[in-house]
């Protein structure tokens, strides 16, 4: 049955989950200027991951000159999930005029979540020549967390290609041992993208433990 479109506004505050991403499917399909607002609040309060990406994927149907601002603004929220769920969201718009929204105090968020969302944004919207600056900020975010935020650091740092590597030997030569480690992980999956990361970063907590610094063949 299609969702009118007060229906489908109605829809996105319903109680069931099911509702929710039928509403959301039906406002992404037709998309209108008004459901812009409603999306971006919806998403701040989403408990449904799946429903969350159906809010995602209606929001990125919708003119990115109305999307951008709203989504901007979310980023300077004091709700976490606002915050990581508009990074996430710029960053499968991939309009290169919300990098520089993209700051280092989101980069470096005290939250996993945002911090994750901000490290996927910021290699997909980075500008062209500045990689080599972006890496540097990543880097002060090495040994954080557990190794599922570890992980989507290393592949963040590799998604901006072998420039990272002399940031990476920086790293892996004078940083403390968990981010000694994660460097040396994190350029032995430049290098060999199959290596699982578990092992990797076994094998370079190894290596840091015996005393060795810096990447291989440097």
């Amino acid at each position: 049955m299609t969702m009118t479109s007060q229906d489908a506004l109605r829809g996105l505050e319903d109680e069931r989950s099911s509702v929710r991403l039928r509403a959301a499917m039906a406002v992404g399909t037709e998309p209108e200027d008004r459901f812009v607002g409603p999306l971006v609040e919806r998403c701040a309060v989403e408990g449904e991951f799946y429903v969350r990406d159906m809010l995602t994927w209606a929001l990125t149907r919708h003119p990115v000159a109305l999307t951008l601002p709203a989504l901007v603004r979310e980023l300077r929220s004091e709700r976490t999930q606002a915050r990581s769920q508009a990074l996430h969201t710029l960053s499968k718009i991939g309009d290169g005029r919300a990098w520089p929204a993209i700051t280092r105090a989101l980069l470096c968020d005290g939250d996993e979540d945002v911090a994750r969302s901000a490290w996927r944004a910021a290699v997909v919207l980075v500008p062209e020549g500045e990689e080599a600056g972006l890496a540097e900020t990543l880097a002060t975010q090495l040994g954080r967390g557990g190794q599922e935020t570890q992980l989507s650091l290393s592949r963040s740092l590799a998604g901006l290609g072998e420039g990272v590597v002399p940031v990476l030997r920086a790293a892996s030569a004078g940083a403390g041992p968990a981010a000694r480690a994660h460097a040396l992980a994190t350029e032995r999956l430049l290098r060999d993208p199959d290596t699982g990361f578990a092992f990797a970063i076994e094998e370079a907590k190894r290596v840091v433990a015996l005393g060795g610094a810096g990447g291989e063949g440097g």
